[in-house]
């Protein structure tokens, strides 16, 4: 039996418009990971073209390419400055736990 060759799964190749790269982003902010979300913007960057967000973004492509994996710790900054390019917003709304502060 011949064998089946696989490769792993990448988002970055399944975003089909803008709504799916947000929805995606949104999907990892509700999960809270901080490691999810850089990777998650990392995937998006990734399916628009790296490069050319780094550029946009002023940053360098191999260490955008590390802060935005799921091993990487980007500044605060950092993601909001690809947030930016990529043309995303992030949004606040109340979790619904009652707990103030």
């Amino acid at each position: 039996m011949p064998k089946t060759m696989t490769r792993p799964w990448d988002p970055a190749e399944h975003f089909a418009t803008d709504k799916d790269m947000a929805a995606y982003l949104e999907a990892a902010l509700q999960v809270g990971d901080p490691a999810l979300i850089a990777a998650a913007l990392g995937d998006i960057a990734r399916a628009k073209g790296m490069s050319q967000i780094a550029r946009d973004a002023g940053l360098g492509r191999e260490s955008l390419y590390k802060a935005l994996s799921a091993e990487g710790n980007p500044e605060f900054a950092t993601i909001m400055k690809v947030i930016e390019v990529l043309g995303l917003q992030l949004h606040a709304s109340p979790s619904g736990s009652g707990v103030v502060a």
